[in-house]
């Protein structure tokens, strides 16, 4: 592989409304990968960050675009600290589905996004909600994160949740239920669950992500689905081993 595509999820980016000790780790794990990949972040949380210093109702589409642009520089400033620590650059880039539309922007987009990675420099995307309107809002960055992989031509994904993997049933009810390791085909009753996120702030669940491993196993790419709190086994991944967390990928015949 060489560019690879990771995604953060608000929940794991915060706990307890404020920025969780995760956010470093995730640094040093991307700051260090960046040596031998080519890495894009598409990251959550604009909008808790926002509610940090404004506490509006998100359920307001105006509440949660106004959240947004009040959070968004807030979370690339933690980002650019973080990443200074280790002379990695990072730039914002801000998308709507709107730009995946148009062929036109879209190349725009991927050329603009080539000089950057030629240059080192992580991207970190997020979705525009502050300009997005209901029509054209991906709606969760589990989705815009399977898009970036696909048009910017990344090999992977790999999904930072506060999940650890994918199970067999649903952990949080049942004791038994087992994680798997690889799933080659997504049943459409996993896709009719009801969506299920953790945090206040999230918009996503297993669902989005489920819907984001179909669209990139029909496209013929794989993703990765791992917990925040267990970082090494995208390292062991990538080194060949998988320890935990699940693959989503079509068996090759």
């Amino acid at each position: 592989m060489k560019r690879i595509v990771f995604k953060v999820g608000t929940a794991t980016l915060y706990e307890n409304g404020k920025l969780s000790d995760r956010m470093d780790k995730i640094v040093d794990l991307l700051a260090k990968l960046n040596k031998e990949y080519e890495i894009l972040l598409v990251s959550s949380g604009a909008v808790g960050a926002g509610y940090t210093k404004c506490p509006l109702d998100k359920s307001k589409l105006e509440n949660k675009q106004a959240l947004a642009a009040i959070g968004q520089p807030l979370l690339m400033r933690e980002y650019k600290e973080r990443f200074n620590k280790y002379n990695v650059v990072v730039a914002q880039v801000l998308v709507t589905a709107a730009d995946f539309d148009s062929r036109k922007r879209t190349d725009n987009a991927k050329k603009m996004i080539e000089v950057l990675l030629k240059n080192k420099v992580i991207p970190i995307i997020n979705e525009n909600d502050s300009v997005s309107v209901e029509e054209i809002l991906f709606g969760d960055n589990d989705q815009l994160s399977a898009y970036v992989t696909y048009y910017f031509d990344a090999d992977m994904l790999f999904i930072i949740s506060d999940i650890d993997a994918f199970y067999d049933d649903n952990p949080k009810v049942n004791k038994n239920a087992k994680p798997i390791k690889l799933v080659s085909e997504i049943k459409n009753e996993w896709l009719n669950q009801k969506c299920n996120p953790n945090d206040k702030f999230a918009t996503g669940g297993i669902v989005t992500k489920l819907k984001a491993a179909k669209f990139l196993m029909d496209n013929g790419k794989c993703m990765f689905l791992t917990s925040g709190n267990k970082l090494d086994s995208i390292e062991d991944f990538l080194n060949g081993k998988h320890t935990s967390g699940t693959l989503f990928c079509k068996e090759k015949k």
